[in-house]
């Protein structure tokens, strides 16, 4: 079977990736919580190129047929722990808990990932970045949004549309959600208006309506270049 020609590309860190203290975002709406801190882009210098031998589920992924256009679905899940970081999209949103996880828990990326990764017919974000390996340990997940988005254009594709539902009860996401998508478009490389973003409560219902996890569900379309 042929091995896909972008499986080269992932990078993975040779030392853990730096988790440098968060920097402010730039103004936020008058309705925002003036803590609202954006995350800083990781250096080009905190990953380097690694050879295809070194990831075999992407090795053996077999080559995406030139279809005009692909579809992937993302899900992610975490549970909220108290005195973490609530990262959201890259963003750090003033909340008491935050997601227990080996990256930095952002649930939104993660989903993203997934999403593309699921369209371009590649292993989850679980196999390529596994939660075993040290160096994936408080990672920023704009590393993995930034190498999907890769594999996308290696594949051939680029961004028709997204559309992503976070899935909370707590904090409410409202005055927090344009800098959210403004940030997904620029690790996107895509027009806001092709990426929607919509939050919901789960109505006090189960973990997620007793703010003790929160979730997400994203749905790309991928077109051919």
């Amino acid at each position: 079977m042929a091995t896909a020609p972008y499986a080269s590309s992932l990078f993975l860190a040779s030392s853990p990736i730096s988790t440098a203290p968060r920097i402010r975002a730039g103004p936020c709406p008058p309705s925002a919580q003036p803590s609202l801190r954006l995350r800083p882009r990781p250096s080009p210098a905190a990953a380097a190129a690694v050879q295809a031998e070194h990831q075999p589920a992407l090795t053996a992924a077999p080559k995406p047929p030139a279809l005009p256009f692909r579809v992937g679905h993302g899900f992610d899940l975490h549970r909220l722990e108290p005195d973490l970081p609530l990262i959201i999209g890259g963003i750090n949103i003033p909340h008491d808990r935050g997601c227990e996880a080996h990256s930095d828990g952002d649930v939104l990326l993660h989903c993203v990932v997934d999403a593309i990764l699921g369209a371009l017919g590649l292993p989850d974000i679980g196999q390529i970045f596994p939660d075993s390996d040290p160096r994936w340990k408080g990672a920023d997940s704009s590393v993995f949004m930034r190498e999907a988005v890769k594999l996308m254009h290696e594949a051939g594709y680029e961004l028709g549309n997204l559309d992503a539902t976070l899935i909370l009860q707590k904090p409410k996401i409202s005055p927090f959600k344009e800098t959210i998508r403004s940030n997904l478009c620029d690790l996107l490389g895509a027009d806001p208006s092709v990426v929607n973003l919509k939050a919901k409560t789960h109505e006090k219902v189960d973990s997620l309506g007793e703010n003790r996890s929160i979730a997400a569900h994203t749905v790309v379309l991928l077109m051919r270049k």
